[in-house]
């Protein structure tokens, strides 16, 4: 959306002012209607935002008074949210901390199966924190014992290091073995953790645009050399930023990213599982099949293996093979069995 002509942006512009979605909160619309604002479909790959030097020479209001366009001396525009904007967000409220990495204190038998994100839609954009290659022994999964649940790009010390999507500042501080972290809680509701910082340039509470600089690469805390460690959270559970980014073209992998539960586990490494999740598509919707097909029965007084298995149309030895108990089990009050 950088790289569009002065004439390009006054067209989009009568198009959403006319359709009323600036004022909307576009991830919450149907794809059907997001894809008319979006014209790329959603699993397309999305480029690295590409931030211009030159100067900017106007702002244009819209039909939202907290976004703005700024052109650019070379042509160019980008979208601008006002801080107004994002604060009228829950995600920006619920759960907000900002001294514990995790204040969500949620399980993960808490969590439903999977969630759709819109990582960017109609107003927003995304940039690489930093573009480069892995290292080897910096990806996602165990190593040495712990838990790493980021990957690590090497760098030189003073790199720029920027906003990944808008947001506001949650953390920014030293930390134990991050050194100077910067966390960032975006719209779409995934936090971003930047570490070993030899700089930070946010402090808590700052709102952010994408391709923002919110810090400079270092080497500080538990680090052997200068590299960006880069996390991916959602509700406090870390994720394999790679599912989000290829970190190598520095491009989006989806604007659209289906998050499954499975992806928190330390050995849901991107790719590793990347294939696998081609080839077990088909088994997926049979597993979503079966459990959208499944019926429980919550004990009460009086309940008999004999008398729940007549009120659901099946025998008792069904029901014992669905629980793993015998028709001899004691059945508490308030236990749920599974009765298909």
């Amino acid at each position: 959306m950088r790289k569009a002509g002065i004439f390009v942006l006054l067209q989009a512009l009568l198009f959403l002012c006319a359709d009323g979605l600036l004022a909307r909160d576009l991830s919450r619309i149907d794809t059907v209607r997001t894809h008319l604002v979006i014209p790329r479909p959603a699993l397309q790959p999305l480029k690295s935002l590409v931030t211009s030097d030159s100067d900017p020479i106007d702002t244009l209001s819209t039909a939202n008074e907290y976004i703005k366009v700024v052109l650019f001396a070379d042509n160019t525009w980008q979208y601008i949210k006002l801080p107004g904007y994002q604060a009228e967000k829950d995600v920006f409220e619920k759960n907000w901390d900002t001294v514990a990495s995790n204040p969500y204190k949620l399980e993960q038998k808490d969590l439903p199966y999977s969630w759709s994100i819109w990582l960017v839609d109609s107003l927003d954009q995304y940039h690489c924190p930093f573009q480069g290659d892995i290292h080897p022994r910096g990806k996602f999964g165990p190593r040495r014992g712990r838990r790493h649940q980021g990957v690590d790009i090497p760098l030189k010390t003073g790199d720029p290091i920027y906003a990944t999507f808008t947001g506001k500042v949650r953390m920014s501080k030293y930390l134990g073995g991050y050194g100077n972290v910067v966390v960032i809680r975006h719209e779409n509701g995934i936090e971003t953790f930047h570490g070993h910082l030899s700089k930070r340039m946010v402090e808590v509470g700052d709102w952010v645009n994408a391709g923002d600089v919110i810090g400079l690469g270092g080497s500080t805390g538990r680090s052997t050399g200068p590299h960006l460690h880069f996390e991916t959270r959602y509700q406090g559970f870390a994720f394999d930023p790679q599912w989000l980014i290829d970190f190598k073209t520095g491009d989006l992998r989806h604007r659209l990213f289906v998050l499954k539960k499975k992806y928190f586990s330390q050995y849901s490494n991107y790719e590793q599982d990347f294939e696998d999740e081609w080839k077990n598509e088909e088994e997926d919707k049979k597993e979503d099949a079966e459990r959208a097909a499944m019926r429980w029965h919550t004990i009460k007084s009086g309940d008999t293996l004999g008398r729940i298995a007549i009120n659901n149309g099946t025998t008792v030895s069904a029901l014992c093979k669905l629980n793993g108990i015998t028709p001899k089990t004691v059945l508490k009050i308030g236990r749920r069995i599974r009765v298909r």
